[in-house]
């Protein structure tokens, strides 16, 4: 998960000219001498009621957020979470969740909240007489991404006894763990999956393009757990703070045509639907969670990565603007979310529509219908639908084994992933992981140009 800015503690980010239509949603950091400051009433200095539940806090509590109380908070961001999955049918009875687990905020505050909603399930079935529902199962994944990092093997022991005691903690309701390294993805048969691992990376020149690459295949070996455990939904902790970032990184490296499909609550292009929860809260909001309620997240080594990167710029200067105004987050993430989704942002009505309240099925349409039942043509590196000039550029190309992954290429992983010299890309595409080379090799142009 990317790293992300902190909101400003100043009184000049409350501005109501600046604040930009958000500013009920304005997050404060926790800062005890602040609220003690402002939970003053303007008269007989006794400590403010909460804003949501109209109760006065307790000796030596503050308000957290807006006025609100620790419980009101925590209520407020589960409400978030809660109205996310019912109105995008997110998790249904049948599912089998797969939560993945990164060890920051984002991911901790998923775990949390999709185990509290199994367990409220599993107290209803229990309560129930039919019991004719079942109730959905949860999985953890963990992607070990030491081989970018050197992480020293005695740490990395730690942080997986730490990740199991984290999700052994979670009761009732039980969770298998699976910790996956990331070079796993990359192996065939004998071959050392950390030596074609690293003969990848080492043949991406351009840094921001390596830094792309992992987490293509870090949601490869997301996919890989999810398919061969039979999972059928895959819960991701990205929040606003995230999606901003990568909306203007995306809108930087070109990517405008696919960046309606990145910002949506479900995106349904990948085997095992990606779901995000927690789009509409912020990093600071998760962070504040955490330490109220005692979640133990992993300070994790980060990726080596060049601070020229695209995306290393992009998140210090949302960080900047984040500090200029704390809305600005939310802001870049409303503003991208005005652009129209693709089909494969919901989930196909007859498969979900049992299990949704009656007041919410109008707003799940089917996606094979009207004009969206052409089918999408996903780029081989980053799974990003390819625009009509993309596509225009596959004719005439030969039908040679290079030619045809090339031409099933976004622009921007073509500039920023492979390489340049005819043998160099020779080498790097005979590296590549299996589920890739299959997926290009299976399909002629012809079925490609089909949308």
């Amino acid at each position: 998960m990317a790293s992300c800015g902190s909101a400003c503690d100043q009184s000049h980010c409350r501005r109501p000219d600046d604040s930009g239509g958000a500013e009920e949603d304005v997050p404060e950091r926790f800062s005890a001498s602040r609220d003690s400051d402002t939970s003053k009433t303007a008269g007989g200095g006794d400590l403010a009621r909460c804003s949501k539940c109209g109760e006065e806090p307790k000796a030596g509590t503050h308000r957290v957020l807006n006025g609100m109380c620790a419980s009101c908070f925590r209520s407020y961001l589960y409400g978030k979470f809660k109205l996310a999955v019912s109105t995008n049918a997110m998790i249904s009875p049948t599912d089998k969740i797969l939560v993945a687990f990164s060890g920051g905020p984002g991911s901790r505050v998923a775990l949390q909240f999709v185990h509290e909603m199994q367990k409220k399930s599993l107290e209803s079935w229990d309560a129930s007489k039919s019991q004719s529902f079942p109730v959905f199962g949860v999985g953890v994944a963990f992607v070990d991404e030491s081989i970018s990092s050197v992480i020293p093997s005695p740490e990395l022991d730690r942080i997986f006894k730490h990740i199991k005691l984290i999700v052994s903690s979670l009761v009732p309701g039980h969770k298998d763990l699976h910790i996956a390294p990331i070079e796993d993805v990359c192996s065939m048969g004998s071959d050392d999956g950390t030596t074609r691992l690293n003969k990848l990376l080492n043949s991406v020149s351009d840094a921001t393009g390596k830094e792309d690459f992992l987490d293509h295949l870090c949601m490869l070996s997301l996919q890989k757990i999810a398919l061969d455990n039979g999972y059928t939904k895959l819960v991701i902790g990205s929040c606003s703070s995230t999606i901003a970032r990568h909306v203007i990184s995306a809108t930087v490296k070109g990517q405008g045509y696919s960046l309606p499909a990145d910002v949506q609550y479900v995106d349904a292009r990948w085997e095992v639907p990606v779901v995000l929860p927690l789009r509409d809260c912020l990093t600071d909001e998760l962070s504040l969670l955490c330490q109220l309620d005692g979640l133990e997240t992993l300070q994790l080594s980060k990726r080596p990565s060049s601070s020229n990167s695209i995306n290393n710029l992009v998140s210090s200067f949302i960080s900047r603007l984040q500090d200029d105004n704390p809305a600005r987050e939310r802001t870049i993430v409303r503003t991208a979310e005005k652009l129209k989704p693709f089909g494969f942002n919901k989930f196909v009505e007859n498969k979900y529509h049992e299990f949704i309240p009656s007041r919410l099925r109008c707003k799940f349409q089917n996606t094979n219908n009207g004009g969206s039942d052409l089918a999408e043509v996903f780029c081989t590196f980053c799974m990003s639908p390819l625009s009509e000039s993309e596509l225009h550029d596959m004719h005439g190309k030969s039908q040679t084994l290079v030619d045809t992954f090339t031409a099933a290429c976004c622009q921007s992983c073509s500039f920023q992933i492979l390489p340049k010299e005819s043998e160099s890309l020779q080498h790097f595409l005979s590296f590549l992981p299996q589920s890739m080379t299959r997926k290009v090799a299976d399909s002629t142009l012809e079925q490609s140009l089909l949308r």
